[in-house]
């Protein structure tokens, strides 16, 4: 999953930022609303963690802009004031949540997790697959009820791969929604990584999990 991070502070960028990777998430980082608001009308993204007060642009107006170009990423409004007449601006101009700071990093976690989940049309926290079972506040994976050990892009590829179950998913949406501006991925990462995946979810002696679709992609199908 990729989230866009839109904060001023470098405390809270470096802060905010390690706890989404940590995470698995893939996150892009803007410092004011002009930059993050270029990086949200020229990428895709799963959740959008967007401050109130930034320089440039604040972030109600980045928001209503992308809302008005029609970008429907989920976003998370952060702000450090708790008046209601804020929190139903940022509502009505198209958000989807709001944190005030200070925040505690495990709910930050939390919304941003139900809101990647929403993106795709899953409200479950488990998200199951044959014999996997994919626990998303957890950050792990059980195979027939054993836990799996993987990594955390590992994670994110197949957690994407299942909100998407039984869709074929290209190569340019995986590398869009799995990898950040900190690591561009080569020409055949994704091959690689689905390969590696496959040895760590599939049962061995029976068929993969993740079908190739030549030409196309790939999809998670149970058979």
């Amino acid at each position: 999953m990729r989230v866009l991070l839109v904060e001023d502070s470098p405390k809270l960028q470096t802060y905010v930022g390690k706890a989404l990777r940590k995470a698995g998430y893939a996150v892009d980082v803007a410092g004011d609303g002009e930059q993050g608001l270029w990086l949200a009308l020229g990428n895709e993204y799963d959740c959008i963690v967007l401050d109130i007060m930034l320089p440039k642009r604040d972030g109600l107006s980045v928001l209503q802009e992308m809302r008005a170009q029609g970008r429907i990423s989920h976003v998370l409004l952060l702000t450090a004031r708790d008046a209601v007449d804020d929190r139903v601006t940022g509502l009505q101009r198209g958000a989807d949540d709001y944190l005030v700071k200070p925040f505690a990093m495990a709910e930050l976690l939390a919304r941003v997790q139900a809101l990647t989940r929403r993106a795709h049309g899953h409200k479950s926290p488990d998200i199951e697959v044959g014999n996997l079972r994919i626990a998303t506040v957890e950050r792990k994976v059980y195979r027939a009820g054993e836990p799996l050990d993987l990594t955390p892009r590992e994670l994110a590829l197949l957690e994407f791969l299942a909100l998407r179950r039984e869709q074929v998913v290209s190569r340019t949406e995986i590398e869009q929604h799995i990898y950040d501006e900190l690591a561009e991925p080569m020409s055949n990462v994704v091959n690689s990584a689905i390969c590696l995946l496959r040895k760590k979810i599939d049962t061995p002696g029976k068929p993969s999990l993740i079908k190739t679709r030549r030409g196309l992609g790939y999809m998670l199908h149970a058979d």
